[in-house]
């Protein structure tokens, strides 16, 4: 039961488990009782994603150096202790638990997702 990146919104992969919501803002025009039905997500968690000023760096970063500091920038705020203890419980969580994480981004080596990917292998989370 490894821990999944997904893209929210896409079909759900056969024991994906409870997937988890890792954006900053909400899906625009789905209603609040579709977002489980139509696949972003059963939990909306936007302390896992970027500030809004990280969102926009990411958003606009073009070469390898400019993703490089949106990289560390992120990190950073995943250094907080609150994002800390979030991230040490969901690795702890991954050797038992059915869930995803996800994002919109297509690219998943441009999406916050592959930092997230990286703290959470860090801790020793057991990720597919």
């Amino acid at each position: 039961m490894p821990l999944r990146f997904v893209r929210l919104g896409t079909p759900r992969l056969a024991e994906e488990g409870t997937r988890i919501g890792a954006v900053r803002r909400l899906p625009r025009g789905v209603r609040k009782e579709r977002y489980a039905a139509d696949d972003w997500f059963d939990v909306w968690y936007p302390d896992l994603s970027p500030s809004a000023d990280l969102v926009e760096q990411a958003r606009t970063a073009r070469t390898d150096e400019e993703w490089a500091a949106f990289v560390k920038a992120f990190r950073a705020e995943m250094n907080a202790p609150t994002a800390k203890r979030t991230l040490d419980l969901l690795a702890a969580l991954s050797h038992n638990a059915n869930f995803s994480l996800g994002c919109y981004c297509e690219n998943e080596a441009r999406c916050h997702r592959s930092v997230l990917r990286a703290l959470l292998v860090a801790r020793e989370a057991a990720v597919s």
